[in-house]
């Protein structure tokens, strides 16, 4: 038996061979564009439903075209899951968001304290956004729609980034209650070249 202490979820992670076809589908596709399987797929699999709905919802905010790069929609995520400190999605998005930024520092400034990281004012003001929508959502207003437009997002690009801050809450949440385990993978990604 392995050592609980690593396990990837306190509750039981099905086999791929006895989950639904779609969802083994799903994940051996993630597996051969990753090189492994991110530990939330077979978490999240304990429950097919949910995580059906789940990754519909995430493709639908984070694969969509729009006002917000890869990266900036990744950046949200890292500096609203720090605020909620979810490691799981710190490591995971961290990691993405040094790919997409191919910026090797930017994931661990931003989960730390986005307003020191090396990031531009537009970026600055879209996390003011995205902050305030994580830990204050009942006194955004107007003066906060204003602020976004000063930096050139339109107001579907504030629904995005308040929609991305307010996903990612429900997954730190669920992350957090089931500690699940980052993949050992994550740590390195974006940060060292990519053996060949």
């Amino acid at each position: 038996m392995s050592d609980p202490a690593f396990a990837i979820s306190r509750y039981p992670v099905p086999a791929l061979t006895d989950l639904p076809d779609d969802i083994r589908a799903r994940i051996l596709e993630v597996q051969e564009k990753a090189g492994f399987v991110p530990n939330v797929f077979l978490a999240l699999a304990h429950r097919p439903d949910e995580f059906r709905a789940f990754f519909a919802y995430h493709d639908a905010l984070m694969l969509k075209e729009g006002g917000l790069t890869k990266g900036e929609r990744e950046m949200i995520v890292v500096a609203t899951s720090g605020a909620n400190q979810c490691l799981y999605c710190v490591v995971a998005h961290g990691a993405i968001l040094r790919i997409y930024e191919k910026k090797p520092l930017v994931a661990d400034q931003v989960a730390v304290n986005y307003l020191k990281a090396d990031i531009p004012q537009r970026q600055r003001a879209m996390l003011d956004f995205a902050m305030k929508v994580c830990k204050a959502s009942h006194e955004v207003g107007d003066a906060d729609f204003a602020a976004l437009r000063e930096h050139g997002f339109s107001e579907e690009d504030a629904w995005d980034i308040a929609a991305i801050t307010a996903f990612f809450g429900l997954s730190n949440r669920m992350a957090n209650t089931v500690s699940m385990r980052p993949n050992d993978e994550f740590y390195l990604m974006g940060r060292v070249p990519k053996a060949k």
